[in-house]
């Protein structure tokens, strides 16, 4: 198959064999778990029990809020302690509302229908409302709810399933590890996702540094001629849509548009593993396979960890760490967040915690911009950088955007082979949390003007409305007080 490679990238150091040569791990049921209502994009899930209730595995905690939402449901028995805020896997430290469950160590499921027919066979409608109720929202970083993705999708004229198995972020092999040890399981999602979104054919993209996972999933598909495997380069950050889309289709998604501009529906492996749970065994999604890496834990392992497990718990289970890291992060290197404290629970998004030695951080501090362009060169979206930073830096958020700000994806490659190593990511991370709150804030200025204008109408209708009937009234008592007239012969 050809090739159109995107623009840009670059090669970072993978440290992959810490984990790619070891089997997942079932980790432990952990003594609480900490839930939080918002473990995807939107608006947190408004919880249906209360303090001292005693819940199943499986069972829903909290349905899905208004607009764009997804449910949540307990990893396990037990009661709910209580509902509060814990610290959110956030670089900020800030908190965030979430259900803390107290497990009675029996796992005990709750009790559900098993389906009565085969989910091919169910009209796509009823699948979508499904994997919507199962919680189920991209596993790759993004943790857009899927099924609003998938009913988005089959408004349009959908050619493509392109399943993302690229994991391009040094260190994280759950993506790896899945794909070898459960392959036909996320076919049957792939298979499931197809179905839905009503669209033709299905690309398993893989980069070809797994060789074993390419293997398998090769396998597992040989059954069906309308999947293919698809091996791309190793190049980061290949595991992007956009860029992952270019390199196996040859189209680029517009700027401002979506995949499915070009035809394509995209979902991570992990999604789709889980869609197939969910369609096939009626399973929410209540656990994720997740890498805990680093130079800093002892015995580095891939584990499938219950939603709301706190990392440190993960950390511990895989022997702990040999010294204090100078580093947390939930996700990769590249884009992942910055933590700083163990007690961050396990989300639905994150595929892998890492505690890092000094000596795998850069540290050097930055120097002036010398111009040299290599943060254009490696740019995958085409931007320019060095001219987004200064403008984010002046507060200038319109120049900011009117270089590219909106399509920057903040894969960190800019960064990444700076000379000068300015945080450039930090720029326009900064620059697009700014440009959000105006935003929001423009958006409560308007709500509050249509409010006062709503009130200006209605007061001024109300007015309009009495001075009628008051000049009415005035009418009526004007003609009982006017004589009649006496007309004469």
């Amino acid at each position: 198959m050809l090739f159109s490679p995107f623009r840009g990238g670059v090669h970072p150091d993978g440290f992959k064999e810490l984990t790619s040569q070891k089997p997942i791990l079932q980790a432990p049921i952990p003594e609480q778990l900490f839930i939080p209502l918002r473990q995807h994009a939107g608006s947190d899930a408004l919880p249906i029990v209360s303090a001292g209730e005693k819940v199943l595995k499986g069972q829903l905690l909290a349905r899905g809020g208004s607009g764009l939402s997804a449910p949540v449901h307990a990893p396990t028995s037990g009661y709910i302690r209580e509902i509060k805020p814990v610290t959110a896997a956030h670089p900020s430290g800030m908190e965030c509302n979430a259900i803390i469950l107290v497990a009675d160590g029996d796992d005990s499921p709750i009790e559900r229908d098993p389906f009565m027919e085969d989910p091919f066979d169910m009209p796509p409608e009823v699948l979508s409302k499904k994997i919507a109720d199962a919680g189920i929202v991209g596993m790759g970083g993004a943790s857009f709810p899927a099924a609003v993705k998938i009913v988005a999708a089959s408004k349009h004229r959908i050619e493509t399933i392109l399943i993302n198995g690229g994991e391009c972020e040094p260190y994280l092999t759950a993506d790896d590890l899945l794909m070898r040890e459960r392959a036909e399981k996320i076919v049957l999602g792939a298979r499931l996702i197809r179905y839905t979104a009503s669209a033709r054919k299905i690309c398993i993209a893989i980069e070809d540094n797994k060789k074993e996972a390419i293997s398998a999933m090769q396998e597992a598909c040989k059954s069906f001629d309308y999947i293919s495997v698809v091996v791309v380069p190793s190049r980061y950050p290949m595991g992007s849509a956009k860029q992952m889309i270019q390199a196996v289709t040859g189209q680029e998604v517009p700027a401002g548009g979506r995949s499915s501009d070009v035809g394509v529906l995209m979902h991570n492996v992990a999604t789709a593993y889980a869609i197939a749970e969910c369609l096939a065994e009626n399973r929410p999604l209540i656990s994720r396979i997740v890498t805990i890496s680093g130079g800093a834990v002892a015995c580095p392992q891939n584990v499938e960890a219950l939603i709301g497990t706190p990392v440190g718990e993960l950390i511990q289970y895989c022997g702990g760490t040999t010294e204090e890291p100078s580093r947390l992060l939930l996700g990769g290197p590249m884009m992942g967040q910055i933590i700083s404290t163990d007690h961050v629970p396990l989300i639905k998004g994150v595929a892998g915690v890492l505690a890092l030695k000094s000596k795998e951080i850069p540290s050097p501090s930055a120097s002036p911009c010398i111009r040299c362009g290599r943060c254009v060169s490696a740019c995958p979206m085409g931007l320019v950088p060095l001219e987004m930073a200064n403008h984010s830096r002046q507060q200038d958020f319109e120049g900011a955007i009117d270089y590219g700000l909106s399509d920057c994806i903040l894969c960190g490659s800019c960064a990444y082979v700076c000379p000068s190593h300015i945080p450039l990511v930090h720029y326009f991370q900064y620059a697009k949390d700014k440009i959000s709150e105006q935003k929001s804030s423009q958006r409560h200025m308007d709500y509050v003007r249509g409010l006062s204008e709503s009130k200006r109408i209605r007061l001024e209708k109300e007015a309009s409305e009495k001075a009628a009937a008051k000049a009415a009234k005035a009418s009526k008592r004007r003609e009982k007080k006017t004589p009649l007239k006496v007309v004469e012969d």
